[in-house]
């Protein structure tokens, strides 16, 4: 078993910045892939970005160039730095692990709200 928990999210105005921050717990090694994608009302879960165990990454073309996704494995954690933000990058965060089974666990999300 995977707990993902982020932080980080709030209120900030167009152009500014947040840093998400998802802490893994439980099996940590057994975790291949991290991610985060959001989700605003009424619309599907999207993929924000991923990255690999070896740090390779993926990012969703509408924030590429502004959020950068980076993984400190000795702190068992996930960022996502948000820049450049913009009112359609409002919506809840969610942090997201891949096992080595392909086993998918997510957290319980965090509320980012960018004003215009």
């Amino acid at each position: 078993q995977v707990q993902l928990v982020e932080s980080g999210g709030g209120l900030v105005q167009a152009g500014g910045s947040l840093r998400l921050s998802c802490v893994a717990s439980g099996s940590i090694s057994s975790i291949n892939i991290m991610g985060w994608y959001r989700q605003t009302p009424g619309k599907q879960r999207e993929l924000v970005a991923q990255i690999t165990s070896g740090g390779r990454t993926n990012y969703a073309a509408s924030v590429k160039g502004r959020f950068t996704i980076s993984r400190d494995n000795a702190k068992n954690t996930m960022y996502l730095q948000m820049n450049s933000l913009k009112p359609e990058d409002t919506a809840v965060y969610y942090c997201n692990a891949l096992n080595l089974v392909s086993r998918v666990y997510w957290g319980q999300g965090t509320q980012v709200t960018v004003s215009s």
